[in-house]
């Protein structure tokens, strides 16, 4: 299985969905101790949520975002 495939199981495990019927648990936790980049990219992942979760938590306590894209 490539790496793409667990990191598709590995996204939904993140999002607290359930892993795709090709893809077991141990099967991944397994991938998951023997490849760094799944590791890293699933820590990332992880962090992504958080602080997309802190954007939405900050939104519906009243407080102001700004957002800026700068043009050239």
């Amino acid at each position: 299985m490539s790496c793409a495939a667990f990191r598709t199981a590995l996204s939904a495990r993140v999002d607290g969905e359930a892993l795709p019927p090709e893809m077991p648990e141990g099967a991944l936790d397994a991938h998951l101790r023997v490849c760094p980049e799944c590791r890293g990219w699933g820590e990332r992942a992880r962090e992504l949520r958080e602080l997309a979760a802190r954007i939405d938590d900050a939104r519906f306590d009243g407080a102001r975002l700004e957002v800026r894209f700068d043009r050239e």
